[in-house]
């Protein structure tokens, strides 16, 4: 459909996006500014306390400083509703009280048909919903009871019971009027191959409607009552309401749970997602009869940003979990994972809260293992790596796992962690042998004291050269942090630079943000987008320390140590670009150009500023001898990427 132009503006300027938003958010009303239309909360989209989700009501747009969610009052629909385009454009006229324009034929009678499957469907929810109270349906209530399912938790899973009847359904609907096409379409009925009377597909099974985010009926799950059927859960077939890839079990209820907080819990069925919310593990959703698929994964991701797989413990189970993490792999960002909750000894949900209660299945979530770990697992146990190529053979495989992740910020972690792992593993003490090392006549040396933790959290702990550029980087930042008059005069410098640390560049971009913004709000914005990064940075003793940190009213020396530490970012990362190319290009014996070029490139990485991590640490505290050449270097602009 096409929607007439300036319709959507009308539609904006009619119903302000607070209006909309703060159906789903609290806000906060010291930040925000309602007269203004500028308001400020925790953001729907991801876990947080921080007021850090921006709202413009002149705009017409908003956004979120934590996860980088963006959109007009439009997407903010699609996602928190989980509607389509004009769903949520229908929705705001009739919140505005505009007329919606005139469809074209054919997709206002696509809409008034999936409207008659969906009353279809709610007339056979309530067919198989009196039936359960039948003499017929005694088998079910037994199996229901032994389950624990009350009469209330029944009602509020509209639980049915189809009788083993071919034509019990069918019959029942036709008698109400609706037409044999409808029935058949609606998944409930198929037509045999000879083109005979339709006949019921759910026969002698406890039914288990299935709806979508909407709450909308669009198909039905049936577990048999014969231990000798042939499928023990059957689902409705593909429809034009119902894909059972792109859809999950008690997704409303379990959406509205996880946005008030409560963790989301993936379960592998249908009576595992009732036994966890029933006993209070409310945002709890299961794929609809088959593993999870990537539209299921991304829909899991938009209720919420880190839920737990509780899987089976046995076999099945974690074959399960191993082939979600190949799925997950390539579509993590940051923020956005998996947390892994294996049951002991091959029980189910059901069974644990049945036979244990909720507090061993809180138990069990409590200590769900992030995704790595089970990657990890899944490469080491049940192997031996008591030789080189063994170990080789581990960290191969390793590394093939970890390049099918896409976003390069969440590949560095995963491969530090798996370097940590690899090395607590190969360096393992061997049973029974005593701590200390081997020394002269077979006498054991201690061991040296681990060190503590203030030590490693330390950047000086890193590697040589590149532990050195990020604490320069750190200090930069923080010097601009300390002097925001500086910011703009450096913005070419900073917009060209390249940070090796993820929190690093995460702040420049905030800096940039407001590097024009109101100067007497600049340190409560930069606070509110970046606060956990900016209380990381001045935790850093070589930082706080700082000659222009510490010394917040000589903008002058700032001035100097910026064009130097700038400088020299530069020129270390220049020369070696330089020194890569070079290695390149060679191909047998270096000519007098490649041996120039590698001289030249290493007298800049060494070049005449200071290249120790103490110079980095304690930048301009040597003024005197820095004052010509670092005059120079403001006069000719050093710090601008020079272009071509």
């Amino acid at each position: 459909m096409t929607l007439p132009p300036g319709f959507l503006e009308e539609l904006r300027s009619r119903v302000p996006l607070s209006r909309v938003v703060g159906r789903k958010v609290t806000w906060d009303l010291r930040r925000s500014n309602q007269g203004k239309g500028d308001m400020w909360a925790p953001c729907p989209f991801h876990q947080e306390r921080s007021a850090s989700f921006h709202v413009d009501d002149r705009k017409g747009f908003y956004y979120c400083f934590g996860c980088q969610a963006k959109g007009d009052a439009v997407s903010f629909l699609k996602e928190t509703e989980n509607l389509s385009f004009l769903e949520a454009v229908e929705w705001l006229a009739r919140e505005a009280g505009m007329p919606m324009p005139a469809r074209d034929p054919q997709a206002a009678q696509k809409a008034d048909r999936r409207t008659q499957l969906v009353a279809v469907m709610d007339e056979a929810i309530r067919h198989f919903r009196l039936s359960l109270r039948t003499a017929a349906a005694a088998e079910a209530r037994d199996y229901l009871a032994r389950r624990r399912l009350a009469p209330e938790a029944q009602d509020r899973f509209e639980i049915g019971f189809a009788p083993d009847l071919r034509q019990g359904l069918f019959q029942t609907l036709t008698q109400k009027g609706i037409a044999p096409d409808l029935i058949v379409d609606a998944g409930l009925c198929a037509r045999p191959d000879d083109g005979g009377t339709p006949y019921d597909r759910f026969r002698g099974r406890i039914i288990f409607p299935i709806r979508d985010a909407r709450g909308r009926a669009i198909s039905l799950g049936g577990r048999a009552l014969d231990p000798n059927a042939r499928a023990k859960y059957l689902n409705g077939p593909e429809t034009e309401l119902f894909d059972k890839g792109r859809n999950l079990y008690n997704h409303g209820p379990a959406r509205e749970a996880a946005g008030k907080g409560l963790p989301l819990i993936v379960a592998e069925g249908y009576m595992d997602a009732i036994a966890l919310s029933e006993a209070g593990f409310r945002a709890t959703v299961a794929p609809l009869g088959t593993a999870i698929t990537e539209d299921q994964l991304r829909l899991i991701w938009r209720i919420h940003p880190e839920p737990v797989i509780a899987l089976d413990g046995d076999k099945a189970g974690i074959a399960a979990a191993l082939r979600l993490i190949d799925l997950a792999l390539p579509l993590l960002e940051a923020g956005q994972g998996l947390r892994f909750a294996v049951l002991p000894g091959g029980m189910d949900p059901d069974d644990l809260i049945r036979t244990q209660g909720a507090a061993a299945m809180q138990k069990v979530i409590d200590s769900a293992e992030p995704m790595v770990r089970m990657l990890w697992a899944r490469e080491t146990e049940g192997k031996s790596f008591d030789s080189p190529d063994r170990k080789a053979a581990l960290e191969k495989a390793v590394g093939d796992v970890l390049r099918r992740i896409a976003d390069t910020t969440i590949r560095g972690h995963y491969d530090r962690e798996m370097r940590r792992l690899q090395w607590q593993l190969f360096n393992a003490r061997p049973p029974g042998q005593a701590p200390g090392r081997a020394g002269a006549g077979g006498r054991r040396t201690p061991d040296p004291l681990p060190a503590l933790a203030a030590t490693r959290r330390s950047v000086l702990a890193g590697d040589g050269a590149l532990a050195e550029e990020q604490v320069l980087e750190a200090v930069l930042l923080a010097t601009l942090v300390t002097h925001p008059a500086l910011i703009r005069r450096f913005e070419p410098a900073l917009e060209s630079l390249s940070l090796l640390e993820a929190d690093h560049d995460r702040l420049r971009q905030v800096l940039l943000r407001h590097a024009h913004a109101d100067p007497e709000r600049f340190a409560e914005n930069i606070a509110s987008d970046a606060g956990p990064i900016l209380e990381s940075l001045f935790a850093r003793s070589h930082v706080r320390s700082a000659p222009p940190v510490r010394n917040r009213n000589d903008p002058d020396l700032a001035l100097m140590c910026l064009a130097e530490g700038l400088a020299k970012l530069e020129a270390r990362r220049g020369a070696r670009q330089e020194i890569e190319d070079a290695m390149e290009d060679m191909t047998g014996l270096a000519d007098e150009g490649l041996t120039w070029r590698l001289s030249k490139a290493a007298e800049a990485l060494q070049g005449p500023q200071r290249s120790n991590l103490e110079d980095a640490s304690d930048m301009g505290e040597d003024r005197p001898a820095l004052s010509r050449h670092l005059q120079d270097m403001i006069d000719a602009r050093i710090w601008i990427k020079k272009k071509g």
